[in-house]
């Protein structure tokens, strides 16, 4: 496997490839004739929000924000740091954010509250993965790749102290090292 910080495969490439192109079917056919802004929140979505617009067959803008809780540890920190804003106007548009992994949900909640306030026609989430154990605040996504259990994720963008976003599939990451 590839090292020992990585306990196992937790989502297979291929599974990620399956998912991702029934995402894309599912947001194409709901936004078909509508005017589509896709934002990325970087960098842990930025993998899947790649693979995920080369699916979709509607027109597409997208954009990027930068948002925090993590830093480099394990956990979140519980407060919000955005580093990057969106560049477009979102007023009277539909806009999906594109997240990696909806853990806590204050990250989502933070960004869905302060875009809503722009006054799109419709704001949604698209999540690759959902861990709703670790849930703090009320958030579900719109588009979910795959609701997982909770242990601490890496790969397919996903990162520990900005390693391990290479790898193709979603990988358990060992937290605790063996002596």
């Amino acid at each position: 496997m590839y090292d020992k910080n990585i306990e196992k495969v937790l989502i297979s490439e291929e599974m990620i490839k399956q998912r991702t192109q029934e995402l894309a079917k599912k947001i194409s056919d709901d936004y078909r004739g509508k005017r589509l802004i896709m934002v990325c929140v970087l960098t842990g979505a930025m993998v899947f929000f790649a693979d995920l617009i080369r699916q979709i067959n509607i027109p597409v803008e997208v954009d990027t924000i930068v948002a925090s809780s993590y830093g480099a540890g394990m956990t979140t920190s519980g407060s919000v740091r955005i580093s990057k804003d969106i560049k477009y106007d979102i007023s009277g548009k539909h806009v999906i954010l594109v997240e990696d992994i909806i853990d806590t949900g204050v990250t989502l909640k933070t960004l869905t509250k302060m875009l809503a306030t722009r006054a799109p026609e419709s704001l949604k989430v698209c999540s690759l993965l959902d861990k709703p154990s670790r849930r703090k605040v009320d958030f579900e996504g719109d588009y979910v790749g795959f609701k997982i259990p909770d242990e601490f994720v890496v790969g397919y963008g996903l990162d520990y102290a900005e390693k391990y976003r290479n790898l193709p599939e979603v990988c358990v990451y060992r937290t605790q090292q063996e002596n």
